[in-house]
């Protein structure tokens, strides 16, 4: 029978040791999985990027927990499932979300707790929130390796059920639920998130969508000045300031319109057609 032996998985060394995947014992995780995460974070350099958009205003010297190894945690965590900032309490001992974090598994300083996570997740402003959103624009933008000629990106909201009464969490009566009604946007050609925008559990007006849309269009025309952009939503997103936003920017648009007698009317041999 032939001896076949698989080589250990390697890993970039940390703190100047060797990191390797085994099977023999020793101080285990369920979580080995996000070394492969940390490693296309680090190659994006995602948190570094995401964490010199925010202010500091701690005094460097007393630093423990760099702002970039906060966001790493928070991000890791909730790519593997720990959606709550709650789970980084006992996250931040686990080997393999320090080593992540560029940390040595038992001698290591652990990661930052909950009541850390918290107050950085309520510290960007408005304005450093709107860079975030540019930063991932820029990230969607770099992952092609030239310009395309024509983007279609899909545009729709998504509810997120909220217990409690989380600040901006409204009753929304479609879902019959109290919740947060994030914006989304994709490349509808790769599935490749564009922008993805927290918002108030309410339908969005025309004004709003319009908002997001100008500083959107305005982050990929900065890359992509020559690209054709088609923009695809549901009715609720067929607003007139939408529409007119997207003529006077020469984008096209395939817009759901809400119904009514008029339109029904109008529609009424084609639609016999297509049933």
């Amino acid at each position: 029978m032939d001896d076949n032996t698989i080589e250990p998985f390697g890993f970039p060394p940390i703190g100047r040791k060797k990191v390797a995947s085994a099977f023999d014992g020793g101080r285990l995780t369920s979580d080995g999985g996000v070394l492969l995460l940390a490693a296309a974070e680090r190659q994006l350099g995602l948190c570094d990027r995401l964490a010199a958009l925010i202010s500091d205003p701690r005094d460097p010297s007393r630093v423990v927990h760099p702002l970039a190894d906060i966001l790493r945690a928070r991000i890791l965590a909730i790519a593997c499932g720990y959606e709550d900032a709650d789970d980084l309490d006992h996250l931040r001992q686990d080997p393999c979300f320090k080593l992540a974090c560029g940390r040595l598994p038992d001698t290591g300083r652990d990661l930052c707790s909950q009541p850390t996570m918290s107050r950085w997740e309520n510290a960007p402003s408005l304005r450093e929130v709107i860079r975030l959103m540019r930063a991932m624009v820029d990230f969607y933008c770099a992952s092609y390796p030239k310009p395309p000629a024509a983007v279609t990106l899909d545009i729709d909201d998504t509810v997120d059920v909220v217990h409690g009464r989380q600040q901006l969490s409204l009753f929304n009566a479609h879902y019959d639920e109290r919740c947060f009604l994030p914006i989304h946007v994709y490349d509808t050609s790769t599935s490749r998130p564009v922008m993805v925008l927290l918002r108030p559990g309410k339908t969005p007006s025309g004004a709003e969508v319009r908002g997001h849309l100008r500083r959107l269009v305005r982050q990929i025309r900065r890359h992509w000045p020559s690209t054709h952009v088609t923009l695809r939503g549901d009715g609720h997103y067929g607003r007139p300031e939408v529409m007119a936003f997207c003529e006077a920017e020469g984008i096209d648009y395939v817009f759901g319109l809400p119904t009514n007698a008029v339109l029904r009317a109008a529609v009424e041999d084609a639609a016999d057609d297509v049933r």
